[in-house]
């Protein structure tokens, strides 16, 4: 058995640019992707924390060290600039595969830097949210 699980995620990225007349895509900057392990061509899936759209397209490789998160042709009309996503890649594991595997999770600040890598998920306790 195969199982889809979370690879890497860029958490909260900000979107630097629109380009509706271009191929499609989401140009990400090669620094990140390579944070993320996110490939060149790679499916990703991406989830606008503003407007709650979600919408499937692939990585391409923007510029290295140029901050670029730029949702290109019809992902263009998916975000604007200044929104926050998330950028979530995914991959087929084995049943084994999976009982060891743990995510890439790349947290950014609103200018795409990173602020901390880590493999943890950590749901908040109801106990901790009414504080």
């Amino acid at each position: 058995m195969e199982l889809t699980l979370l690879q890497s995620k860029l958490h909260k990225a900000c979107v630097t640019q629109t380009e509706v007349d271009y191929d499609g895509s989401c140009a990400i900057d090669s620094d990140l992707m390579a944070a993320a392990g996110i490939c060149e061509y790679q499916q990703i899936d991406v989830y606008n924390l503003r407007n709650g759209d979600r919408f499937t397209t692939y990585a391409i490789s923007a510029d290295a060290g140029s901050r670029t998160i730029s949702l290109n042709g019809a992902a263009a009309y998916r975000g604007k600039v200044g929104d926050r996503i998330l950028i979530c890649a995914y991959a087929r594991l084995s049943d084994a595969e999976s009982k060891t595997h743990k995510p890439t999770l790349v947290y950014l600040d609103e200018h795409n830097q990173i602020i901390k890598i880590n493999s943890d998920i950590v749901y908040p306790r109801l106990s901790a949210m009414s504080d």
